[in-house]
């Protein structure tokens, strides 16, 4: 067994796993009664405190079970942000539709306004295992939450700058009002810029893996695939192909279908990821 996850397969389904069922977990969560968040909340606030005291033990040596110990922390750290997102219980101090006719530079500090709490709790998350980082050979749940996190940025963005398919429709009713913050347009050249260098990164990280250069390959190929999936979840901007099915079982029951006629809420942008805001 501990072979197949040392090797490139098995490292690689075990991120696709992971993106599938923590995806599907925030799915399902969601959309239970307003009631249980709190519920829900409480029990993720404890797997993020567990995840940080993991992660800090796979920061101490290169193995591949660190490897693995790292990447599943981030995952935990980032359910725990797209949840107190997804109930609302930490966006921003906006909580209003945006503005009409507003030049760009407004937008954009409207659109700030909108999830600077979610951002500075990202940010905050991030500093704190960069604290945890120093003098510790390993950097895999560093890495990974990094990756997340500019996939993330990467998404913002483009639903700013304008996108084919924002997936307004998709949003929690008491989220609603962030679909007016993004822009549907034909793709931008935020679009081919980002894609650009997110794929020239998966190709570098490919040929890594490829020529043995890398010390750990379960971890290389662990952010090779997440960051895969990430490029797809941006394509899903472009090309209006149906993965949500993905996660029926999460969605099976959501309270929100009776309140609007569209379908699913959307994937998670950087998984587990994707479910992005403006």
């Amino acid at each position: 067994m501990s072979d197949f996850f040392s090797s490139i397969l098995g490292a690689a389904l075990f991120s696709v796993f992971s993106w599938w069922l923590g995806t599907g977990a925030i799915l399902w969560l969601v959309r239970l009664s307003p009631a249980s968040f709190r519920w829900s909340m409480f029990g993720l606030s404890f797997l993020l405190g567990l995840s940080l005291w993991t992660a800090s033990i796979s920061m101490r040596s290169h193995s591949v079970l660190n490897a693995y110990i790292g990447f599943v922390s981030v995952i935990a750290m980032w359910s725990w942000h797209e949840m107190a997102f997804l109930t609302g219980w930490l966006t921003g101090p906006r909580r209003v539709v945006l503005d009409k006719g507003l030049k760009l530079r407004q937008r954009f500090v409207q659109s700030v306004q909108v999830l600077l709490y979610h951002e500075l709790a990202l940010l905050f998350n991030f500093g704190l295992l960069v604290a945890m980082q120093q003098g510790q050979p390993n950097h895999m749940a560093l890495c990974t939450f990094a990756l997340l996190w500019c996939m993330r940025l990467s998404a913002k963005l483009n639903l700013f700058f304008g996108v084919p398919f924002v997936g307004e429709q998709y949003l929690p009713v008491h989220l609603r009002y962030i679909g007016s913050y993004f822009k549907q347009a034909p793709i931008t050249w935020c679009f081919y810029i980002t894609m650009g260098v997110s794929c020239v990164a998966w190709g570098w990280m490919v040929w890594e893996v490829q020529s043995g250069l890398v010390l750990v390959n379960a971890a290389w190929v662990l952010l090779c695939s997440l960051l895969g999936l990430a490029i797809i979840e941006h394509l899903l901007m472009v090309f209006a192909l149906p993965l949500q099915k993905l996660w029926g079982w999460a969605m099976v029951r959501s309270p929100y279908r009776r309140e609007t006629s569209s379908p699913d809420l959307p994937l998670p942008v950087a998984v587990p990821n994707r479910v992005d805001a403006a």
